[in-house]
């Protein structure tokens, strides 16, 4: 069986960047991606996505995002075309097409087994797979009845599909109201949310939330000790979102409260005829190869953890949770900092053994 330092599960800005902190650590880190590219889940969101900062501050550690506009939000593509390069370049070993199947405790530390059947005996683990693979489909009053076509947003690509159609978009965070503003353009569309949208200014006094963010070191602070669950995310807004509310495109209207065959039930009683619902309702952490490691996760099938470390399984370690350390855990421009952390925290026990 080949023997590692650590096995990275996951080779998406997460992976990349714990690997990075690894490699100056002094550890062999071996980065195993389902996919076939090292860019993780980013060639798989909606195509008109763009990142939530800057270009500026939206970089890995080592490499600065590329382009001339520093001050741009990045595009999907541009994300996509940013992590090859980065992986391009990394020193680490990765291996593409590697997917894991179940990671379990032995005497020197863990078995990690691939899909295929290979091993491999790593001295210590990180899981950085993200959430992509895990989307979350709460339980909706009548949605088993609803015989209309029923998508998570990570299924949505576009707004052509549904043009001329009834589309109803549930959520209330970022990409709720990005999804349903978007198709209200060429659909007739409803955002349906439990409780109002709640927006935060994307400029304030002329620069981007994330200048004040990284100035007044929020961005950083360690909060995610004080989190059992992440708190629900505001709206990023310019300006465009709120007017496309206020003006009705979408329209705004609390959850339905029930469903039969293709038509939904309003609070008010109101039965109406909808041929799609879209669920944007977030992501939960994709972990199932944990399962065999007693204590790893909870009953809900999330991490057991204390900033990014397990806390009932000695040399298995996270990165990319939401609210793993801070307000830019799981983001590209924080990602790298919970990185090094956590591999500052690995190297000392390896060192000793």
């Amino acid at each position: 069986m080949e023997r590692i330092d650590v096995a990275v599960i996951g080779g998406g800005q997460s992976g990349l960047a714990v690997a990075h902190a690894l490699l100056w650590r002094g550890l062999r880190p071996v980065v195993l991606e389902a996919s076939g590219r090292a860019a993780g889940s980013w060639p798989r969101y909606y195509d008109s996505l763009t990142l939530f900062s800057p270009a500026r501050y939206s970089s890995l550690p080592g490499m600065p995002f590329p382009g001339a506009d520093r001050d741009r939000y990045p595009h999907r593509d541009e994300v996509v075309a940013y992590l090859t390069a980065y992986a391009d370049r990394s020193d680490a070993e990765i291996r593409t097409g590697c997917r894991v199947s179940a990671v379990r405790r032995t005497g020197t530390g863990f078995e990690v087994e691939l899909e295929g059947g290979d091993r491999l005996s790593a001295r210590a683990v990180v899981a950085a797979s993200g959430t992509f693979g895990r989307p979350h489909r709460p339980a909706l009053p009548g949605l088993e009845e609803f015989t209309g076509q029923v998508l998570h947003a990570a299924d949505y690509r576009s707004p052509a599909p549904f043009t001329g159609r009834r589309v109803v978009v549930v959520g209330a965070g970022n990409s709720a109201v990005q999804i349903a503003v978007e198709l209200a353009e060429t659909a007739r569309v409803t955002l349906a949310t439990r409780g109002p949208v709640k927006f935060v200014a994307q400029r304030v006094l002329g620069r981007d939330l994330h200048f004040w963010l990284t100035r007044t070191g929020l961005d950083t602070a360690p909060l995610g000790r004080f989190l059992s669950r992440p708190p629900a995310q505001p709206v990023l807004d310019d300006g465009r979102y709120r007017a496309a509310l206020a003006a009705g495109q979408p329209e705004l209207r609390p959850l339905f409260t029930g469903a039969g065959g293709t038509k939904l039930v309003w609070p008010d009683g109101q039965r109406e005829e909808v041929d799609a619902i879209v669920l944007a309702t977030g992501y939960r952490p994709d972990l199932p190869y944990l399962a065999c490691l007693d204590g790893a996760l909870d009953a809900e099938g999330d991490p057991r953890h204390r900033e990014g470390l397990a806390t009932n399984v000695p040399g298995l370690a996270f990165v990319g949770l939401e609210w793993q350390r801070s307000l830019s855990s799981n983001s590209l421009r924080g990602v790298g900092r919970d990185a090094e952390r956590i591999a500052w925290r690995l190297a000392a026990p390896l060192a000793r053994r």
